[in-house]
């Protein structure tokens, strides 16, 4: 069996398995250990695979995940997410972005900086904390607690600021009430000059695909008061994109 073949061999046991160790891919394929390092390595590179710590299991990737979307939804998750970030954007006037995880971090792989005097600077590309950011707890509060001990197995938290969560049991109590209410604040958590309000994106499963997120200027934006006014446009943009993608189904987060 070539690599090419490898590869899309280990690629179709992730998407079935869910995750899948060295070890028994290994088995799998009936080559050494260090063979089938490399080839989960490769998949790595590709973005069809993660591994979220060294020594860990490799789960899918951000590429596989955009693949199945782009396969079974009438649209993509950027084409869907870019006219949505648009209409965010103009409806509020702050900076709008779309986030995807990365392991810990948070890739800002979409931006749209604001109008308005609210707005902060826009985020293209910048890859921070995903628990000091908005986007980011979006996200991890609707994954499974046992992909959460994955993700951070020293249960050490980055600080960014001096208000950026470092505390692994406030973060869980966090993430609780993010489930709780579907969208996310970031006060000053990875620069004390933004706030920031994220809502995730949700596939079928329940599973969180990528995140919207708004920002601020912390002088204009930090109040509870202040905060409110931009909870319902950024909860409809981001079920906005979950109804495109699942062919013009809703999907509500729940807890």
């Amino acid at each position: 069996m070539n690599s090419a073949r490898m590869a899309l061999h280990a690629v179709r046991l992730l998407a079935a398995r869910g995750s899948l160790t060295v070890t028994e891919l290994a088995r799998e394929l009936a080559v050494a250990p260090s063979t089938a390092h490399r080839v989960l390595t490769n998949c790595v590179a590709a973005g069809f695979a993660r591994q979220d710590h060294a020594g860990g299991p490799y789960r899918p990737g951000k590429a596989m995940h955009e693949l199945t979307l782009s396969v079974t939804s009438p649209v993509t998750l950027r084409e869907a997410g870019a006219a949505a970030l648009a209409d965010l954007r103009d409806r509020t006037g702050l900076t709008a972005s779309l986030l995807v995880l990365e392991g810990r971090r948070a890739r800002f792989v979409q931006s749209l900086e604001g109008t308005g005097p609210r707005r902060a600077a826009a985020r293209l590309g910048r890859v921070l904390p995903a628990h000091c950011t908005s986007g980011g707890k979006a996200m991890l509060a609707f994954h499974p607690p046992g992909d959460l001990a994955r993700r951070y197995p020293g249960r050490r938290l980055e600080r960014l600021t001096d208000r950026s969560l470092t505390c692994w049991d406030d973060l869980l109590r966090e993430l609780a009430q993010v489930r709780a209410r579907g969208w996310a604040v970031s006060l000053g958590e990875c620069d004390r000059a933004v706030t920031g309000l994220g809502a995730p994106i949700l596939l079928g499963s329940g599973e969180p695909v990528a995140a919207l997120a708004l920002a601020a200027s912390a002088a204009h934006v930090g109040t509870r008061a202040e905060i409110a006014p931009y909870v319902e446009p950024l909860l409809h943009a981001a079920n906005t994109v979950q109804t495109q993608l699942r062919g013009g189904i809703p999907v509500q987060p729940s807890a």
